[in-house]
């Protein structure tokens, strides 16, 4: 008989995995719904040209694509954006701006697995369209930053790090970096502390068109330091004051929110991708151990290029395979031991209709219930009540119920109480109705 396996980089959730993927995206939920985020789902196969549309066919290497018995080419979806982008595009005349949705969807990438990286994952998405203030950039980064605090991260475990690509833009085009080579600059420098000065030069050089004292000076920029060092170094270059001055409204916002102590410039986040036009962000642990957990900002032309709708937009994208690792590693993960709340035992075959009728009850009130399907003793019932994590123990004997009672034990205590019957099919487990 052959034996079965998920494919390479997928994931099978049992109960434990499940609940720690509910306890992260039920936190998410939670907190895009206090920020007044709305939740929106779209098919997870689409039209292969979105994608190629937005990211060239470079793109096609990286996805589950095929041709569908219709003669499409199609994709499984690889991220949420260009489907958002098709939706509002859709119906932008009617929706109320600005337009705060979010999304948590499976994608799949066809990539190389390694640690935080599979070939399948959950992802936040959190986008922010209508609004060009960097007070929208703001609002996304503190759903960001708070869905991470709710599940028990601080800044000593966490930083957001952040730049804004019209500052990189005017510098680079000082440097000498021509208008038409700024996205092969951003893809070079992007790996900066994940390879060396010397490739990164050498792509500078051969894709950038840049000469050595250019790269000399891009790597300047790089490591210039916070925004007071890159103010004394570049200010006096036309329109980077303003820039940096815009980036201190966000910071001075990011604090008032409460989250200065999360967030810091940093020159080197770039955010490769082309479509970015404004702050970008990436927020990563504290240790440096882990890919990025988070990663967003400013793509105003986006929505207009994929689907026509000419509106601003910023938004982020959390991925659960990094933040589970993440989690795990600072023991912050939820128990997931199973656990009910209450276990009905009937001692003999006469009991059950009773037990039955209780279970109903009890069930009917909210409370989840358990019980032997077949009948067992009384002793193995209370070994699989015990295995269950049940909170609660509800025992129907011959002499309690001509009595007219249960007997009541709380398991963490092993404290007993004889409850009316009647109060039980109420839906109660105390003699006070509780």
């Amino acid at each position: 008989m052959p034996t079965y396996t998920s494919l390479p980089g997928f994931r099978d959730f049992y109960p434990a995995e499940f609940a720690v993927r509910a306890h992260i995206t039920s936190t998410w939920r939670e907190v895009a719904h206090r920020y007044g985020f709305e939740e929106y789902d779209g098919p997870p196969l689409e039209a292969l040209e979105l994608y190629t549309d937005k990211s060239g066919d470079e793109i096609v290497g990286q996805l589950y694509n095929f041709t569908d018995k219709g003669g499409r080419e199609v994709a499984l979806r690889p991220e949420m954006t260009p489907t958002l982008a098709r939706m509002v595009g859709a119906r932008a005349g009617g929706l109320r701006k600005p337009i705060r949705w979010f999304s948590m969807p499976q994608l799949f990438r066809y990539e190389r697995t390694q640690r935080g990286r599979l070939r399948e994952h959950f992802q936040w998405n959190v986008d922010l369209l209508g609004e060009k203030d960097s007070a929208a950039d703001a609002e996304v980064l503190a759903v960001a930053l708070d869905g991470l605090r709710a599940l028990g991260l601080t800044e000593s475990h966490i930083v957001a790090r952040y730049n804004d690509r019209r500052l990189l833009e005017r510098l680079l085009l000082e440097i000498g970096v021509t208008e038409a080579n700024l996205p092969r600059a951003y893809n070079a420098v992007d790996k900066l502390g994940r390879d060396t000065d010397e490739r990164i030069g050498t792509r500078l050089r051969d894709e950038a068109g840049l000469d050595d004292a250019a790269i000399e000076r891009v790597f300047r920029v790089f490591r210039a330091g916070g925004l007071d060092a890159l103010r004394t170094e570049f200010g006096g270059i036309e329109g980077v004051g303003a820039e940096i001055d815009r980036i201190a409204q966000f910071q001075q916002r990011l604090e008032a929110m409460g989250f200065g102590s999360f967030v810091a410039y940093d020159a080197s986040i770039v955010r490769g991708l082309a479509y970015y036009t404004g702050i970008v962000f990436e927020i990563f642990d504290r240790r440096g151990e882990l890919r990025a957990i988070c990663g967003g900002g400013r793509y105003d032309r986006l929505l207009g290029t994929v689907s026509g709708a000419d509106l601003p937009a910023v938004g982020f994208g959390m991925g659960d395979v990094v933040l589970t690792e993440l989690l795990r590693d600072l023991d912050l993960l939820p128990d997931t031991a199973p656990s009910v709340d209450v276990y009905l035992v009937a001692v003999t075959e006469n009991e059950q209709e009773l037990l039955l009728r209780a279970a109903h009850a009890l069930r009917h009130g909210g409370r989840s219930v358990l019980y032997a399907l077949r009948p067992t003793g009384v002793g193995k019932q209370f070994k699989d009540a015990d295995a269950r994590g049940a909170r609660h123990v509800v025992v129907f004997g011959p002499d309690e119920v001509a009595a007219g009672v249960a007997v009541v034990r709380t398991m963490g205590t092993g404290g007993e109480e004889r409850v009316p019957i009647e109060r039980v099919l109420a839906g109660e487990l105390t003699q006070t109705g509780a």
